[in-house]
């Protein structure tokens, strides 16, 4: 049925070009917006696109779609690819149907042969870019072929295709009229297909200048529930970490700028998918049982009111942590508000130390800053022969003149007779930086950032029996692991690598959903 199909035309040219198609073509955001945008897939469909971890498993997964998608899927997708500079496959595909249609008028094909699956050599992770170099891409290059270790899917759209006669057609044809009109019917009461989402692509957009944040790869959230630690595991720890088992376990507070002021703050562009990362960390702290506090689009001196009064709650008293998230746009050692100034992440760390916040003295404080910390992006190196490894520069905000200054004052205003224990300035912390000094961070419009996401993962499928300082090292080892999957752009096999600083003094166990008997 030609409504509910590709032409059989069409059709033919994919599986002609199948090959070539899986190799070379690079299934990037851009390109499915705009097959979006021609109601060609739904946002569902799209979201399966793009999960996929590759660029070839990406594209057999759009060509095993298309030719379900109706007669203008064909024609849609050869316009998408002028779009996205894929000029070469355009080509390819047009004079493909050109000679097509000439041999092989009015054929219809039947499953019978499998197409050959491309070369298997190497795995590299994958990922569109919604950042776009200034010099762009020239429209006749040839984009690097992307490869990987795994067979593709074996369900191909193109299965086992050979002509079929016309006696072969004569069975269809009789309950053809009747089927059409009860999909008909059925379209506006129970579809097959996954219907749109709210969000919909109302033109096909152009690649936008993201500044600071770079806008890669496409993995979608971790959503699985978080893993409830054991009795037997609680029992076994408990005692040489930190206490963790008030209910709640503490106050989070997660402040997302993503929206800019155009006026105060012209060259910070908008964070498209900080949302994301904003309702990830509310759904997996909300497990882990934290009343958490968002609050988004606050002005350097509306972060600092925020944050002083956070820091400040009575509240503190009773619980065992506390946890702040910042997201936004920064430098090294501070973050944009969405005015265009800055508030210092020294300061941040500052109002929750011991002499500031006396509650949570001798009390984990857990913070994660997604923000840049220079425009630098990391380019990666080649790896030589044996193990590789490099010394993270040290990521921890000194001031030692203001710590003295403190030091004076206490030693002013404490009883000098009285013996108790001093404490440190500042102890008991642990803050997750998304990238090193000076380098951007990754983040996806749609799917948020590489380290929110990574992060998510791991607190969702290790805090049952992994102590945190840890579960950021399996954080490290993931991020180091992913790399930005962009051909013919500065930022193609980009790479970003993550760090943390902690003044921890015991193992940080979470203890998830754990509740204590005593």
């Amino acid at each position: 049925m030609l409504e509910c199909g590709m032409l059989d035309r069409d059709k033919l040219t994919l599986k002609t070009c199948s090959k070539i198609l899986c190799k070379q073509l690079v299934v990037d955001e851009l390109l499915i917006q705009s097959l979006q945008a021609d109601e060609i897939l739904t946002e569902a469909m799209a979201e399966n696109i793009m999960a996929a971890q590759t660029s070839q498993k990406r594209s057999w997964c759009l060509l095993l779609l298309l030719p379900k998608r109706g007669p203008r899927a064909f024609s849609s997708f050869c316009s998408a690819l002028q779009e996205t500079q894929q000029q070469h496959l355009y080509e390819l595909l047009t004079q493909s149907s050109e000679k097509d249609g000439k041999e092989t008028p009015g054929v219809r094909f039947r499953p019978e042969e499998e197409p050959v699956m491309p070369t298997i050599e190497k795995k590299r992770e994958t990922s569109s870019v919604d950042r776009e170099d200034n010099s762009g891409v020239s429209s006749s290059s040839s984009y690097p072929v992307q490869t990987l270790e795994s067979c593709l899917p074996s369900e191909s759209p193109f299965r086992r295709l050979v002509p079929i006669s016309e006696e072969d057609r004569k069975p269809e044809r009789q309950g053809t009229k009747r089927r059409r009109e009860d999909k008909q019917a059925d379209r506006f009461i129970d579809s097959s297909l996954p219907l749109p989402t709210q969000e919909v692509v109302a033109a096909k957009r152009a690649r936008t200048q993201e500044s600071m944040e770079f806008s890669l790869d496409a993995d979608s959230p971790i959503n699985t529930p978080v893993l409830p630690c054991s009795p037997d595991f609680y029992l076994s720890n408990c005692h040489q970490s930190y206490r963790m088992n008030s209910s709640p376990r503490g106050f989070a507070l997660v402040i997302s700028n993503v929206t800019f002021d155009p006026c105060a703050a012209p060259d910070l562009d908008p964070r498209k998918g900080g949302e994301v990362d904003e309702e990830v960390l509310r759904k997996v702290f909300t497990e882990l049982d934290y009343v958490l506090t968002v609050h988004r689009d606050l002005t350097a001196q509306g972060m600092k009111a925020c944050i002083e009064e956070f820091s400040r709650r009575p509240g503190h008293q009773t619980m065992d942590s506390c946890v702040v998230c910042l997201l936004s746009h920064g430098v090294e050692g501070a973050i944009y508000g969405t005015d265009g100034r800055l508030l210092q992440l020294d300061w941040v760390f500052e109002s929750f130390d011991n002499a500031h916040c006396p509650l949570l003295q001798n009390k984990p404080k857990m913070f994660f800053i997604q923000a840049c910390r220079g425009e630098e992006m990391d380019c990666g190196v080649e790896q030589m022969d044996g193990p590789g490894r490099t010394c993270s520069p040290s990521c921890e905000q000194r001031d030692a003149g203001r710590e003295g200054q403190g030091d004076a004052s206490a030693r002013q205003s404490g009883d000098m007779r009285r013996t108790r224990i001093k404490l440190p300035q500042r102890s008991d912390m642990i803050c997750g930086f998304a990238s090193l000094k000076g380098t951007a961070a990754m983040r996806n419009t749609k799917r948020g950032s590489w380290f929110v996401q990574e992060l998510n993962k791991m607190l969702r499928h290790r805090a049952r029996d992994t102590h945190l300082a840890d579960i950021m090292v399996q954080v490290n080892r993931h991020i180091k692991e992913r790399e930005g999957y962009a051909p013919g752009t500065a930022h193609h096999r980009c790479k970003e690598m993550s760090e943390f600083t902690s003044s921890l003094c015991k193992d940080l166990y979470l203890f998830p959903k754990y509740q204590s008997q005593y």
